[in-house]
């Protein structure tokens, strides 16, 4: 059975170093903490500029969801500046990373531990179809307006920053459609996790 994740019932926890904070979206195994998860979804608002934490062992993906831009410079040599226009990066958790954000961003974070499991992030745009790869996949409503995710006999309304974690037993074709009323195309991040 697919489980709704409402972001009104999420609560953000603010960071160390006062540079932000974490919304986690989803962890497996349930319950589990930095040092023992085989995967984490969150959401992470950056306020100011700073070092991320290090995590060896884990591969990432982010995504900027709002927000104009953010820098980022990987090992002290690499630099990428994530905007509309280029929103998504992958890089291991073990390398040395900081950030330089333009007013508050908003990003789509996946960690999947290496030699445990591994991730695939893509965007898919409402009215749009998913055809399921993997036995745990989340659904996560990144753009503006609501979006009614189908598969099976059954249905959510998601809202903006809303997930749904379809686990092995669910619909392997999901349907996503744009609410009726809404000019936007809302965009829909799908996380599929290869455990």
């Amino acid at each position: 059975m697919a489980t709704f994740i409402a972001h009104a019932c999420l609560r953000a926890a603010p960071w160390k170093n006062g540079g932000g904070s974490t919304t986690e979206i989803a962890i497996s195994p349930p319950g589990a903490g930095f040092d023992d998860f085989d995967w984490r979804i969150s959401l992470a608002m950056i306020t100011a500029d700073g070092p991320f934490s290090s995590f060896p062992g884990i591969d990432r993906s982010l995504m900027l969801v709002d927000g104009d831009s953010m820098r980022l410079t990987l090992d002290g040599a690499r630099k990428v500046v994530l905007s509309a226009a280029q929103p998504t990066l992958w890089f291991p958790g073990e390398a040395a990373v900081s950030a330089q954000v333009k007013g508050v961003t908003t990003d789509f974070n996946v960690m999947t531990r290496r030699d445990r499991c591994r991730h695939q992030l893509e965007k898919i745009t409402a009215p749009g179809r998913l055809l399921r790869r993997s036995g745990a996949t989340l659904l996560f409503v990144a753009g503006d307006g609501p979006v009614l995710a189908r598969g099976g006999e059954q249905q959510f309304a998601l809202a903006r920053y809303d997930a749904l974690l379809l686990e092995a037993d669910d619909a392997p074709e999901w349907r996503l459609e744009a609410l009726h009323g809404f000019v936007t195309i809302p965009a829909v991040l799908c996380v599929d996790l290869f455990i």
